[in-house]
């Protein structure tokens, strides 16, 4: 497991980390989310060794982190980083190569991960005469080549198409089923709630929230409640609670216990079927945008 431990740097004037502290858990995909200027890369870097933190530590399973494992992380940087002129393959073998592969074994692991990515076809090919989509995944690869015993990936699914998207996914879900630590950020919540087994939200340089996916959302329990009837649901304005909308069987309300609501569930079968009913939850984006404001 990474642990950032009560991380601080600053800029000259700007603090732009304040205490942050997070666990990366090992064969676990986090999502590291916030806007522009959060603090994100610069808590990337800093895991990396290429910046300094002024205070705290990067620990790994309780010790302080290593240069050599740090050699074994896999890193995909948000700016392109590949040589636009030299071929795909040749970049995969000579980057495996510097993390001590032999030739024919970077190789056969760039094929593979070339196939998986969706790339086939395309190893010889100039990384300037590929798509934007595809240099994407060439990155991807290239962060990947060395079977890395973590993943550090910032924005590694911005320009890919929903298919590619999918394939990242899966080698990714790969590489976490050994163990490792996953940790990538994005900008796409969706994408995030929907594949991340636990997410961290930072803003203004300090962490709002952090749990599992699970966690975050059943923190999000506004304490209302939606029940759909077959009746018409008018007589709930007696029932109570406080009633928000009222449209035929549907009906929102807020309770203030479980069992207030569950005598509006018994009022609603005396009447006619139940055919739903649940809390109401607010979804990733609310809980975003009132944690980040």
């Amino acid at each position: 497991m990474i642990s950032v431990a009560h991380v601080h740097r600053s800029f000259g004037s700007k603090h732009v980390l304040k205490n942050v502290s997070f666990h990366i858990k090992p064969g676990l995909m986090t999502g590291f989310v916030g806007g522009n200027g959060a603090g994100k890369t610069t808590t990337m870097r800093i895991i990396l060794g290429v910046l300094a933190a002024d205070e705290g530590r990067i620990l790994v399973d309780g010790d302080p982190i290593t240069r050599e494992y740090r050699a074994h992380i896999g890193y995909m940087p948000e700016e392109r980083g590949l040589y636009p002129k030299m071929k795909v393959i040749d970049q995969l073998v000579y980057l495996g190569r510097l993390h001590g592969m032999s030739a024919a074994d970077a190789r056969d692991h760039a094929h593979d991960l070339l196939e998986r990515l969706g790339l086939v076809g395309k190893p010889t090919d100039t990384l300037e005469s590929l798509s934007l989509g595809n240099q994407q995944r060439a990155q991807i690869a290239a962060a990947l080549i060395h079977r890395p015993a973590a993943l550090i990936l910032d924005e590694p699914f911005s320009g890919l198409d929903p298919t590619a998207v999918e394939s990242t996914v899966a080698v990714l879900r790969d590489v976490a089923a050994t163990g490792a630590p996953v940790l990538f950020s994005s900008h796409q919540l969706d994408l995030v709630e929907r594949l991340c087994d636990e997410l961290v939200i930072i803003a203004d340089g300090e962490i709002r929230a952090a749990g599992t996916r699970d966690q975050l959302l059943a923190a999000g329990d506004t304490g209302e409640w939606e029940l759909v009837t077959s009746a018409d649901a008018g007589w709930a304005r007696d029932a109570g609670v406080r009633v928000l909308e009222v449209a035929g069987g549907r009906v929102r309300f807020a309770a203030d216990t479980e069992r207030e609501a569950n005598e509006v569930v018994a009022g609603a079968l005396s009447r006619g079927t139940v055919r739903s009913f649940g809390p109401v939850q607010r979804s990733l984006h609310e809980i975003y945008r009132e944690v980040t404001r």
